[in-house]
């Protein structure tokens, strides 16, 4: 099936082209030079996980409910947010203080929040954690906050590494995306060195001369050049920016794409989908960007939509001596807001194709009109009536066509076309961008 090959969008653009995606399955463990940094890959994480309606557990030991729902802001106005909470009976040893949260308020969280009486005994957190798991449809998101406050409740990197040596592959094959955030400070080279042993992928999160950086350490499934190499970046509220993002980030926005391909063969999302033998949510969330098709999948948009393949991941085709396009090349498309079986189309160049000038061929059938202009466009335009009659309505103007003739738009957009002869009626029609 396509779901179980699919890539998942981070939440980050460039992340995702610096590390090919996540794929579902991955534990991501975080080193934080900081203790600040990984926060907001985990929100926009949070926030795509949404997105994609997927449900989210988020695994608190260093924060109390109260301060992770003002940290999380209206990302936690989500009934697929679940917050297993470690704080209160752990760092927060049961305090009146914490406790308070929970009395007379459950029907005012915008979440769910389960609060872990035992978060010392770990296997307690377990069984709360799969517990829950056990209740949820689909694959499930969670975000671990984090490996240093687990070490620092349970006393000790052996507690530590015993439960995240259990968990991860557990985590794996019940097909989860995890995020694990650590101290890169606090703990000890064998202990990092066995972490990055187990996870997925790992990524080092460092600040050094007042400049934040990120460095890919490992990243299983992916053949990448971007290991090991630090890639700078700053962020504010959600939004991070990497130094390198203009020069790459137009490259590989496949979502955009596959819209402007989608949108100019006049397809719906539910209709390319059925041809592609998806979802309508599967084609969204991938001009969204927050998921990626297979290798099969891709290659059935290129043929459906008509397109090189290499279309995808590039501004346009290669062009060099391509002075003349055969007839074959020639694409039927949709114009959605006409009534269909009144007018056929054609666009006379490939789909990738981005000319300055973009030719159709438009047929009229004898007898019918059509009750809008044939696109929606804020450039020039211009025809050239091959054979037939038309007829055009301009506000409260109506224009004759013959044969021959040549129409020319800069910004008018005609309220009617219609054909009142008996044959075709057949029009070359030019968009100048």
């Amino acid at each position: 099936m396509l779901l179980e090959k699919l890539r998942v969008a981070s939440g980050v653009s460039q992340l995702d082209h610096l590390l090919g995606g996540l794929y579902i399955g991955d534990n991501v463990v975080w080193y934080d030079d900081a203790g600040s940094l990984a926060a907001v890959y985990c929100l926009n994480f949070i926030q795509a996980s949404q997105a994609q309606n997927r449900p989210l557990i988020y695994v608190s030991f260093d924060r109390s409910p109260k301060n992770l729902l003002e940290k999380l802001g209206a990302l936690a106005q989500n009934n697929q947010l679940i917050i297993l909470d470690c704080f209160t009976y752990g760092k927060g040893s049961g305090s009146e203080v914490f406790l308070k949260f929970y009395e007379n308020k459950k029907s005012k969280w915008p979440c769910q929040i389960i609060r872990v009486d035992e978060p010392r005994q770990i296997n307690q957190v377990m069984d709360s954690l799969y517990g829950i798991h056990a209740t949820l449809v689909g694959d499930v998101r969670f975000v671990f906050e984090s490996l240093t406050g687990m070490q620092e409740l349970w006393g000790g990197e052996e507690n530590l590494i015993n439960f995240y040596s259990h968990s991860c592959p557990r985590l794996y094959e019940l097909n989860t995306i995890a995020y694990w955030i650590i101290e890169k400070r606090a703990h000890s080279p064998r202990l990092r060195a066995q972490i990055n042993q187990i996870a997925q992928v790992a990524i080092d999160l460092s600040v050094k001369r007042g400049k934040t950086s990120l460095t890919i350490l490992k990243a299983e499934k992916r053949d990448l050049d971007t290991l090991n190499k630090p890639f700078h970046y700053w962020s504010k509220d959600l939004k991070i920016s990497f130094d390198s993002e203009k020069r790459s980030t137009e490259w590989f926005d496949l979502g955009k794409r596959l819209k402007e391909f989608r949108t100019k063969r006049g397809l719906s999302q539910t209709e390319l989908a059925k041809l592609v033998g998806v979802t309508p949510s599967t084609i969204s969330q991938v001009e969204s960007n927050l998921i990626y098709p297979s290798l099969p999948a891709l290659l059935k948009m290129a043929e459906v939509l008509a397109v090189e393949l290499s279309s995808f991941f590039t501004e346009s085709v290669d062009l060099t001596n391509r002075m003349i396009f055969p007839e074959g090349e020639a694409v039927d498309i949709k114009l959605p807001s006409l009534p269909e079986g009144n007018i056929n189309a054609k666009l006379l160049t490939p789909v990738d194709f981005k000319p300055k000038a973009e030719p159709y061929l438009l047929e009229i059938q004898p007898k019918k009109s059509l009750p809008a202009h044939f696109f929606i466009h804020k450039g020039e335009e211009i025809g050239y009536l091959l054979s037939g009659k038309l007829q055009l309505k301009l506000e409260k103007s109506v224009y004759n066509v013959r044969s021959g003739d040549v129409i020319y738009f800069t910004s008018e957009v005609p309220s009617q076309w219609k054909n009142p002869g008996p044959s075709t009626a057949r029009l070359l029609w030019i968009k100048i961008k």
